[in-house]
Protein backbone atom coordinates (compact mmCIF):
# COMPACT_ATOMS: atom_id res chain seq x y z
CA UNK A 1 0.00 0.00 0.00
CA UNK A 2 2.47 2.71 0.74
CA UNK A 3 4.38 1.76 -2.22
CA UNK A 4 1.53 2.36 -4.39
CA UNK A 5 0.74 5.94 -2.75
CA UNK A 6 4.33 6.72 -3.25
CA UNK A 7 4.36 5.91 -7.09
CA UNK A 8 0.94 8.03 -7.20
CA UNK A 9 2.72 10.91 -5.59
CA UNK A 10 5.22 10.86 -8.05
CA UNK A 11 3.03 10.77 -10.91
CA UNK A 12 0.60 13.31 -9.45
CA UNK A 13 3.80 15.61 -9.20
CA UNK A 14 4.45 15.99 -12.89
CA UNK A 15 3.19 18.75 -14.76
CA UNK A 16 3.65 17.42 -18.20
CA UNK A 17 1.66 15.22 -20.41
CA UNK A 18 2.34 11.73 -19.07
CA UNK A 19 -0.48 9.44 -18.47
CA UNK A 20 -1.78 7.11 -15.88
CA UNK A 21 -2.30 3.53 -17.09
CA UNK A 22 -4.58 1.67 -15.80
CA UNK A 23 -6.99 0.49 -13.52
CA UNK A 24 -7.87 2.79 -10.22
CA UNK A 25 -7.09 1.17 -6.74
CA UNK A 26 -10.11 0.97 -4.38
CA UNK A 27 -8.03 4.44 -2.71
CA UNK A 28 -7.93 5.88 -5.55
CA UNK A 29 -11.72 5.72 -6.45
CA UNK A 30 -12.23 6.81 -2.94
CA UNK A 31 -10.44 9.74 -3.18
CA UNK A 32 -12.21 10.56 -6.67
CA UNK A 33 -15.33 10.49 -5.09
CA UNK A 34 -14.12 12.66 -1.93
CA UNK A 35 -13.16 14.92 -4.68
CA UNK A 36 -16.78 15.04 -5.98
CA UNK A 37 -18.64 15.51 -2.71
CA UNK A 38 -16.70 17.43 -0.68
CA UNK A 39 -16.06 19.91 -3.83
CA UNK A 40 -17.87 23.51 -2.65
CA UNK A 41 -18.51 26.73 -4.52
CA UNK A 42 -16.29 28.72 -1.68
CA UNK A 43 -17.07 32.46 -1.04
CA UNK A 44 -15.71 33.03 2.20
CA UNK A 45 -13.23 30.93 4.84
CA UNK A 46 -10.30 32.13 2.09
CA UNK A 47 -7.04 32.51 4.26
CA UNK A 48 -4.17 34.75 3.49
CA UNK A 49 -1.94 31.37 2.74
CA UNK A 50 -0.50 31.71 -0.76
CA UNK A 51 -0.92 28.50 -3.42
CA UNK A 52 1.68 26.69 -4.15
CA UNK A 53 3.11 27.55 -7.41
CA UNK A 54 3.57 23.62 -8.27
CA UNK A 55 0.35 23.22 -7.13
CA UNK A 56 -1.16 25.78 -8.97
CA UNK A 57 0.42 24.70 -11.70
CA UNK A 58 -0.89 20.65 -11.34
CA UNK A 59 -3.89 22.51 -10.86
CA UNK A 60 -4.00 24.46 -14.96
CA UNK A 61 -3.07 21.01 -15.93
CA UNK A 62 -5.75 18.93 -15.06
CA UNK A 63 -8.06 21.60 -16.56
CA UNK A 64 -6.07 21.55 -19.57
CA UNK A 65 -6.49 17.67 -19.79
CA UNK A 66 -10.37 18.12 -20.07
CA UNK A 67 -12.68 16.63 -23.23
CA UNK A 68 -13.06 19.57 -26.07
CA UNK A 69 -15.12 18.93 -29.06
CA UNK A 70 -12.80 17.90 -31.97
CA UNK A 71 -9.92 18.01 -29.75
CA UNK A 72 -9.87 21.92 -29.95
CA UNK A 73 -9.21 22.87 -26.37
CA UNK A 74 -11.00 26.18 -26.81
CA UNK A 75 -10.11 27.38 -23.30
CA UNK A 76 -7.19 30.09 -22.36
CA UNK A 77 -6.37 30.74 -18.31
CA UNK A 78 -5.93 34.52 -17.31
CA UNK A 79 -4.48 34.62 -13.80
CA UNK A 80 -5.14 37.24 -11.46
CA UNK A 81 -2.84 38.52 -8.90
CA UNK A 82 -2.71 42.35 -9.34
CA UNK A 83 -5.30 44.13 -6.15
CA UNK A 84 -5.78 46.80 -8.63
CA UNK A 85 -7.56 44.88 -11.22
CA UNK A 86 -9.37 42.62 -8.66
CA UNK A 87 -10.63 45.81 -7.60
CA UNK A 88 -12.43 46.62 -10.88
CA UNK A 89 -13.83 43.27 -10.78
CA UNK A 90 -15.50 43.24 -7.80
CA UNK A 91 -17.18 46.63 -8.52
CA UNK A 92 -18.94 45.02 -11.26
CA UNK A 93 -19.80 42.27 -8.82
CA UNK A 94 -21.49 44.92 -6.84
CA UNK A 95 -23.32 46.75 -9.97
CA UNK A 96 -24.43 43.23 -11.15
CA UNK A 97 -25.72 42.11 -8.01
CA UNK A 98 -27.66 45.20 -6.99
CA UNK A 99 -29.27 45.37 -10.26
CA UNK A 100 -29.87 41.56 -10.08
CA UNK A 101 -31.67 42.04 -6.88
CA UNK A 102 -34.42 44.02 -8.67
CA UNK A 103 -35.72 40.87 -10.35
CA UNK A 104 -37.18 39.34 -7.04
CA UNK A 105 -39.00 40.54 -3.88
CA UNK A 106 -38.47 40.89 -0.15
CA UNK A 107 -38.73 39.23 1.80
CA UNK A 108 -36.01 36.77 -0.77
CA UNK A 109 -34.48 40.06 -1.77
CA UNK A 110 -32.89 41.20 1.44
CA UNK A 111 -32.16 37.34 1.82
CA UNK A 112 -30.13 37.54 -1.37
CA UNK A 113 -28.69 40.99 -0.51
CA UNK A 114 -27.33 39.10 2.85
CA UNK A 115 -25.59 36.00 1.36
CA UNK A 116 -21.73 36.37 0.78
CA UNK A 117 -21.43 35.24 -2.53
CA UNK A 118 -17.79 36.11 -3.80
CA UNK A 119 -14.21 36.00 -2.35
CA UNK A 120 -12.65 38.03 -5.02
CA UNK A 121 -10.55 40.25 -3.23
CA UNK A 122 -9.91 37.56 -0.10
CA UNK A 123 -8.55 35.10 -2.16
CA UNK A 124 -4.81 33.83 -3.30
CA UNK A 125 -5.68 33.90 -7.04
CA UNK A 126 -8.29 34.60 -9.17
CA UNK A 127 -8.48 32.65 -12.89
CA UNK A 128 -10.70 34.04 -15.44
CA UNK A 129 -11.13 31.37 -18.20
CA UNK A 130 -12.24 32.01 -21.74
CA UNK A 131 -14.01 30.25 -24.61
CA UNK A 132 -11.66 31.13 -27.68
CA UNK A 133 -14.08 29.72 -30.70
CA UNK A 134 -11.33 30.27 -33.65
CA UNK A 135 -8.67 28.01 -32.04
CA UNK A 136 -8.13 25.36 -35.20
CA UNK A 137 -9.76 27.43 -37.72
CA UNK A 138 -13.36 27.69 -38.17
CA UNK A 139 -14.42 23.99 -38.80
CA UNK A 140 -14.00 21.82 -35.45
CA UNK A 141 -15.15 18.31 -35.72
CA UNK A 142 -18.45 17.76 -33.64
CA UNK A 143 -19.27 21.37 -33.40
CA UNK A 144 -20.87 21.95 -37.00
CA UNK A 145 -24.40 20.19 -35.81
CA UNK A 146 -24.68 21.41 -31.92
CA UNK A 147 -22.21 25.14 -31.89
CA UNK A 148 -22.39 25.21 -27.98
CA UNK A 149 -20.00 22.34 -27.72
CA UNK A 150 -17.05 24.64 -27.35
CA UNK A 151 -18.82 26.09 -24.93
CA UNK A 152 -19.64 23.03 -23.07
CA UNK A 153 -15.66 21.84 -23.44
CA UNK A 154 -14.99 24.59 -21.61
CA UNK A 155 -16.96 24.09 -19.14
CA UNK A 156 -15.76 20.41 -18.85
CA UNK A 157 -12.10 22.14 -18.31
CA UNK A 158 -13.56 24.29 -15.56
CA UNK A 159 -14.65 21.36 -13.41
CA UNK A 160 -11.26 19.41 -14.25
CA UNK A 161 -10.28 22.78 -12.26
CA UNK A 162 -12.50 22.34 -9.40
CA UNK A 163 -12.01 18.62 -8.73
CA UNK A 164 -8.38 18.73 -8.74
CA UNK A 165 -7.83 22.51 -6.28
CA UNK A 166 -10.76 20.52 -4.12
CA UNK A 167 -7.79 17.13 -4.06
CA UNK A 168 -4.94 19.92 -3.50
CA UNK A 169 -7.25 21.53 -0.79
CA UNK A 170 -7.78 24.55 -2.43
CA UNK A 171 -11.04 26.33 -2.14
CA UNK A 172 -12.67 27.52 -5.49
CA UNK A 173 -15.68 30.09 -6.44
CA UNK A 174 -17.43 31.26 -9.38
CA UNK A 175 -18.26 34.50 -9.56
CA UNK A 176 -20.84 34.04 -12.13
CA UNK A 177 -22.64 37.68 -11.04
CA UNK A 178 -20.48 40.02 -13.27
CA UNK A 179 -20.37 41.66 -16.29
CA UNK A 180 -18.89 40.22 -19.30
CA UNK A 181 -18.26 43.59 -20.75
CA UNK A 182 -16.75 44.50 -17.95
CA UNK A 183 -14.33 41.60 -17.72
CA UNK A 184 -13.25 42.09 -21.78
CA UNK A 185 -13.02 45.33 -20.81
CA UNK A 186 -10.51 44.90 -17.64
CA UNK A 187 -9.02 41.87 -18.57
CA UNK A 188 -7.93 43.34 -22.43
CA UNK A 189 -10.13 40.27 -23.63
CA UNK A 190 -10.45 40.19 -27.72
CA UNK A 191 -13.87 40.59 -28.58
CA UNK A 192 -14.47 37.12 -30.51
CA UNK A 193 -13.39 35.51 -26.97
CA UNK A 194 -16.24 34.60 -24.62
CA UNK A 195 -15.32 34.99 -20.66
CA UNK A 196 -16.80 31.78 -19.17
CA UNK A 197 -16.11 31.63 -15.62
CA UNK A 198 -14.32 33.94 -13.08
CA UNK A 199 -12.66 32.13 -10.14
CA UNK A 200 -11.48 32.96 -6.63
CA UNK A 201 -8.87 29.92 -5.98
CA UNK A 202 -7.14 29.90 -2.25
CA UNK A 203 -6.04 28.04 0.89
CA UNK A 204 -9.54 28.15 2.84
CA UNK A 205 -9.88 27.58 6.87
CA UNK A 206 -12.58 24.55 6.03
CA UNK A 207 -14.55 23.13 3.18
CA UNK A 208 -18.22 23.33 4.50
CA UNK A 209 -20.46 20.23 5.12
CA UNK A 210 -22.83 21.46 2.78
CA UNK A 211 -23.07 23.58 -0.04
CA UNK A 212 -23.88 27.34 1.27
CA UNK A 213 -27.20 27.58 -0.84
CA UNK A 214 -28.31 25.00 1.03
CA UNK A 215 -27.62 25.46 4.52
CA UNK A 216 -28.70 29.05 4.17
CA UNK A 217 -31.91 27.22 3.03
CA UNK A 218 -32.02 29.35 -0.35
CA UNK A 219 -32.63 25.91 -2.32
CA UNK A 220 -32.95 22.16 -1.18
CA UNK A 221 -31.01 19.20 -3.29
CA UNK A 222 -32.38 17.03 -5.58
CA UNK A 223 -32.38 13.74 -5.02
CA UNK A 224 -31.14 11.21 -7.60
CA UNK A 225 -34.13 9.88 -8.47
CA UNK A 226 -35.75 13.13 -8.82
CA UNK A 227 -33.61 13.85 -11.69
CA UNK A 228 -33.54 10.43 -13.80
CA UNK A 229 -34.90 9.44 -16.49
CA UNK A 230 -35.88 6.11 -17.96
CA UNK A 231 -35.91 5.32 -21.85
CA UNK A 232 -38.09 8.85 -22.63
CA UNK A 233 -38.57 11.80 -21.28
CA UNK A 234 -39.93 12.25 -17.19
CA UNK A 235 -40.67 8.27 -17.32
CA UNK A 236 -39.85 7.96 -13.53
CA UNK A 237 -40.78 3.73 -14.25
CA UNK A 238 -39.54 1.45 -16.09
CA UNK A 239 -39.18 -2.49 -15.42
CA UNK A 240 -36.17 -2.77 -17.36
CA UNK A 241 -34.61 -0.22 -14.98
CA UNK A 242 -36.12 -1.55 -12.07
CA UNK A 243 -32.83 -2.89 -10.14
CA UNK A 244 -31.23 0.56 -10.97
CA UNK A 245 -34.52 2.19 -9.43
CA UNK A 246 -34.19 0.48 -6.54
CA UNK A 247 -30.64 1.11 -5.80
CA UNK A 248 -30.91 4.80 -6.54
CA UNK A 249 -34.35 5.15 -3.90
CA UNK A 250 -32.25 2.93 -1.70
CA UNK A 251 -28.52 2.59 -1.16
CA UNK A 252 -26.84 6.08 -1.95
CA UNK A 253 -25.81 8.39 0.12
CA UNK A 254 -26.61 11.62 -1.38
CA UNK A 255 -24.03 14.65 -0.08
Amino acid sequence: MLLTFKKTRIICNVVNDHHMIGEFSPEEKDGFYKAVFSRRDVRSHFTSELIDDKVLTRILNAAHHAPSVGFSQPWNFILIKNKETREKVRNSFEKERVHSSALIEDPKRSKYLSLRLEGILDCAVNVCITYDPTKFGPFVIGRSSIPETGLYSVCCAIQNLWLAARAEGIGVGWVSILSNDDLKRILEIPDHVVPVAYLCLGHVSNFAEKPDLERAGWLSRLGLKDVVFYEKWNKANDPNWQQIQEMIISNLDYA
